[in-house]
């Protein structure tokens, strides 16, 4: 499982996080999924208890990716934001965060994603992905390069990690309703 986290891990971070420091979050969490107990009991700092609605593993892979990998807002202008804050000055955003207050859910999806998959040719963009079980927030995503995604994708299954797009996956919610 290890070696799944790794590649999960460094799929999602798009090179904002080092080989090391992914390789110590996937050592973490898949000890944390192989002995839940044996992992907290050496770890007494871990503030984790049975009423949370993910895996140990799993909340130590989220708790860990830092604010440049894993966004959590209330709304998708701030989520936006979010975004774009990551990417620093050096990268120019057409869409602002101001543009997608008050904008209905799925118009305001479809705006950031059409300006993510502009960015980053070479990858094909990027394409917005709802990643676990938001806790605190009621949106919580990663970027993933769109050439990634199928990988990503089969990862996120094979360790038992939520993650869909976002903007299919509220168009389908949207379109059985």
């Amino acid at each position: 499982m290890k070696a799944q986290l790794e590649e999960l891990i460094g799929r999602i971070s798009s090179g904002c996080m080092t080989a090391d420091e992914i390789a110590r979050i996937a050592d973490e969490a898949a000890q944390a999924y192989a002995d839940p107990q044996a992992f907290l009991a050496a770890n007494p700092d871990i503030n984790y208890d049975d009423s949370f609605p993910i895996p140990l593993g799993e909340w130590i892979v989220v708790g860990s990716l830092p604010d440049t990998v894993l966004f959590q807002a209330d709304s998708y202008d701030q989520l936006f934001q979010q975004i774009v804050e990551s990417f620093g000055p050096q990268v120019s955003f057409v869409l602002k965060a101001k543009q997608l207050f008050k904008v209905e859910p799925l118009k305001a999806l479809n705006r950031i994603q059409v300006q993510l998959a502009s960015l980053s040719p070479e990858t094909q963009g990027y394409v917005l992905v709802d990643f676990s079980e938001p806790l605190d927030d009621a949106l919580q995503a990663v970027l993933v390069y769109t050439n990634d995604l199928p990988r990503v994708m089969a990862l996120a299954v094979e360790v038992g990690i939520y993650a869909a797009p976002a903007y299919d996956t509220l168009k389908a919610a949207q379109a059985s309703e």
